[in-house]
């Protein structure tokens, strides 16, 4: 029988960070390019794009170094998990660790270039990303801590364009609370039984039997609250379209959740990026031809 070749560094490291899985940064740069367009009145400068899309990829890469670290322990009893580098032995704490400080170092530089507000916004940002992992162990929602850390790109967008954060950037945040609370109730459900046996917390777990119309409820608070931030801005035809693939794709994830298959729920969290593509797709447009 022929031996498996060893697996080169490079390779266990974009492994460790989630390279091939792009949903995991997707469904993180949307909302934040909707705030930067929302605070810029418009394209906000190339500067700025990079600035964020690179940030969100590298914060998104060192937060899943972070996470694995966190729940190796875990890991090892959940099916879907058992193989990730850290959990398998093939990457050591160390590496991992090393790793994820050089790309949040690397997403701080990026930062450096805009705004001192932005700066100061980032620093409570990276606690959050440290934390979170942890609340799995007695917080029992602990997708709402994500979705602290997860907004925090929100937040520094509208501090690096204007230098503060205006009520809609906060309006904004809460909008995107609940699309965090959506997506990953579902991803959490895929994992449900797997957490229930070792001990994890999560709003699968919490929400029980409610679990799908609890996700439905934070889906509609979402597009409710986004909406009431951009109608006013009358961007037009383009927004109302973008709202309306959103709308859609959420009535595609009842689909998929309602029977709660492990398949299913993968599958619509894997997918959810889309709602915020469509929601950017509209305000992008719409500020472009206004």
């Amino acid at each position: 029988m022929t031996a498996t070749p060893p697996r080169s560094r490079l390779s266990l490291y974009l492994d460790l960070i989630r390279f091939n899985r792009p949903a995991g940064w997707l469904v993180l740069v949307w909302p934040t390019l909707v705030a930067l367009w929302v605070a810029a009145g418009g394209f906000p400068g190339w500067h700025l794009l990079t600035v964020f899309v690179a940030g969100t990829v590298l914060m998104r890469s060192a937060g899943c170094c972070i996470n694995d670290i966190a729940d190796r322990g875990f890991d090892r009893h959940v099916k879907r998990t058992q193989a990730r580098p850290i959990t398998s032995g093939l990457v050591s704490v160390t590496e991992a660790a090393l790793l994820g400080a050089a790309l949040a170092l690397v997403a701080l530089a990026l930062v450096l270039t805009t705004r001192w507000q932005a700066v100061a916004w980032s620093v409570p940002a990276v606690v959050f990303t440290i934390l979170y992992p942890f609340t799995k162990r007695f917080f029992a929602m602990p997708q709402a801590f994500l979705g602290i850390a997860f907004n925090f790109g929100i937040v520094i967008a509208f501090a690096a364009v204007t230098g503060g954060v205006p009520g809609q950037a906060w309006v904004l945040w809460l909008a995107n609370m609940f699309l965090v609370l959506a997506y990953d109730t579902e991803y959490a459900m895929v994992d449900r039984d797997d957490d229930l046996l070792i001990g994890m917390k999560t709003s699968a777990i919490t929400l029980g039997r409610f679990d799908v119309a609890a996700i439905m409820l934070f889906f509609v608070a979402c597009l409710a609250l986004t909406a009431a931030v951009l109608v006013p801005l009358r961007l037009g035809w383009p927004l109302w379209l973008g709202l309306g693939l959103a709308a859609a794709q959420v009535l595609w994830h009842y689909r998929l959740i309602r029977t709660r298959t492990r398949a299913g729920c993968f599958v619509a969290f894997s997918k959810s990026h889309w709602i915020g593509a469509a929601i950017f797709a509209g305000v992008a447009l719409g500020f472009a031809l206004r």
